[in-house]
């Protein structure tokens, strides 16, 4: 409008060429040579010359925009944005609302396949797609001292696991000063995982923050005291006693009191797993998890521009010293049963047989139960979280197996060992002894399922029809995997043997 303006003005107040004015400007002759042309055609329609150049320098410039294609946003950009909102579709309908990518993680998922576009483009598009306008929340940062505050909270994830939908548990802790983050998943939030989630933390950082915060969760407040105040858990004063912090309790209802971690539980679970959610086990998700979080702690923050790992490194002087772990586990007295089980939480976990009858104890963890017997560890199984299964290892059933041939081929024990089942219905189909003796064989020298598959592989690809047990024993050899695991006799025959060579060859000599 400015520029506009100063072209009439220029033309017919100071009489300037339009060359001139052109020269003057640093415009185009074409644009003068528009504007002096508007001008005259709208003051050859009215006729008053004053009322005119009044109106005309007035009038703000009307630009004819026609549809232009956009130049980023390409078809195949398209497409790919309409695909990840059908996967927020679904998820939705699966009951995955928490996993649902948000518009800033389609944008990195667009970087990451190699699409350069920006983050204003993508909320336009998904805004035009969606119809929404959505009205945000203002927030009020705090500041924090270094190592003072830590916040902890769960969090529910849905991963499917082995081809099965799972709900899991997030526990997540987030550095108030730091923003440094931390996260395991568990199968349940109970007590056993509160206990081992916080003692894996204050191991994972080395030191402990001198106050952690909480909200009204059932591990952590055992009940209410007043409109107020809470009373603790035990868990938690076994926490507080061992590790020497204080402890703040939020208000109900009220997450924002701990914004950190709650941002921190809703920002993990869709940088893990709003684009993967699919794995073979546990353990792999949760190794993938934590390299995600690694990823996070090391990208810079747009508050401060500094990284979360950057900041915690100077935060880590200010943390209270770390004591030894705290023995997170609970301790029951089983009998074990005819069938050589001890049934704990509806299941149902094998000892070896000739404790059939005798009393064992159970050290539950939450991934794990141990069994012992007059102090002695007897057996160890990772914990089932299902009802009703067996959980069985076939090595516990050998000497039955040595009386009973026979019940091989229909046991539990030998149906959980894939590859050992596979192995029966192979090549020891007519001969039980036959496995049952390899089984004695790999116990006693303590050949691992990847040798023993390794040695069958060996002997099948060249004499198919002869794998037998003389043979495997031949290829794995009589040798233990370690020194330690040879008898004291034996060990005593070598040393002797050894000590007799070499008098004999001093003699020689």
């Amino acid at each position: 409008m400015y520029t506009k303006q100063e072209i009439i003005i220029r033309s017919y107040r100071e009489g300037n060429s339009q060359r001139q004015i052109s020269r003057e400007l640093h415009i185009s002759r074409k644009t003068v040579h528009k504007y002096i042309s508007d001008y005259e055609s709208d003051m050859a329609s009215s006729g008053n010359k004053e009322s005119t150049l009044t109106r005309y320098l007035s009038k703000p410039i009307v630009y004819q925009s026609e549809p232009r294609a956009k130049l980023k946003l390409t078809r195949e950009i398209q497409e790919s944005i309409d695909r990840f909102i059908e996967e927020n579709k679904l998820k939705l309908r699966q009951g995955l609302r928490k996993q649902v990518l948000k518009k800033i993680d389609i944008l990195e998922a667009l970087h990451g396949m190699g699409y350069q576009i920006g983050y204003t483009t993508v909320c336009n598009y998904i805004r035009g797609k969606e119809g929404k306008i959505s009205n945000k929340e203002a927030f009020i940062r705090q500041e924090y001292l270094p190592g003072t505050s830590c916040e902890f909270d769960w969090g529910e994830i849905k991963l499917i696991i082995a081809g099965q939908q799972v709900r899991l548990n997030l526990a997540v802790f987030t550095s108030a000063y730091s923003n440094y983050r931390y996260a395991l998943i568990y199968r349940r939030q109970d007590t056993l995982a509160f206990l081992e989630s916080h003692v894996s933390f204050f191991s994972h950082t080395g030191g402990v923050y001198h106050e952690m915060v909480y909200d009204n969760m059932r591990v952590a407040v055992a009940k209410f005291v007043g409109p107020h105040e809470k009373e603790p858990t035990r868990a938690l004063l076994q926490l507080r006693g061992h590790y020497q912090f204080l402890h703040r309790f939020c208000n109900a209802y009220r997450g924002n009191e701990k914004g950190h971690v709650e941002r921190s539980v809703e920002y993990i679970r869709r940088k893990a797993f709003g684009v993967k959610s699919s794995f073979g086990d546990i353990k792999g998700a949760t190794a993938y998890l934590g390299t995600v979080v690694e990823r996070l702690n090391t990208t810079s923050q747009q508050l401060t521009g500094k990284t979360a790992i950057e900041m915690f490194a100077a935060e880590k002087k200010e943390l209270l010293q770390v004591p030894g772990p705290l023995a997170c586990s609970e301790v029951e007295q089983l009998r074990a049963d005819k069938y050589a089980t001890a049934s704990y939480r509806c299941n149902r976990y094998s000892v070896p047989d000739n404790l059939v009858g005798h009393f064992v104890d159970a050290k539950v963890f939450s991934h794990k139960i141990e069994f012992y017997h007059k102090n002695r560890l007897v057996a160890t199984h990772d914990r089932d979280y299902g009802k009703h299964q067996w959980v069985v290892d076939i090595e516990h059933y050998l000497y039955t197996f040595n009386k009973k041939p026979g019940a091989l081929k229909g046991s539990v024990a030998l149906a959980r060992s894939s590859y050992l089942k596979q192995l029966y219905q192979q090549f020891y189909l007519n001969r039980p002894r036959d496995f049952i003796d390899l089984l004695h064989y790999c116990h006693r020298h303590r050949i691992s399922g990847e040798r023993l598959e390794t040695a069958v592989s060996r002997i099948a690809g060249t004499c198919p029809q002869g794998v037998d047990t003389e043979k495997i024993t031949a290829i794995l050899g009589n040798k233990t995997t370690s020194q330690e695991t040879l008898p004291i006799s034996a060990t005593e025959t070598m040393g002797m043997a050894k000590k007799q060579l070499q008098q004999a060859a001093a003699l020689f000599s």
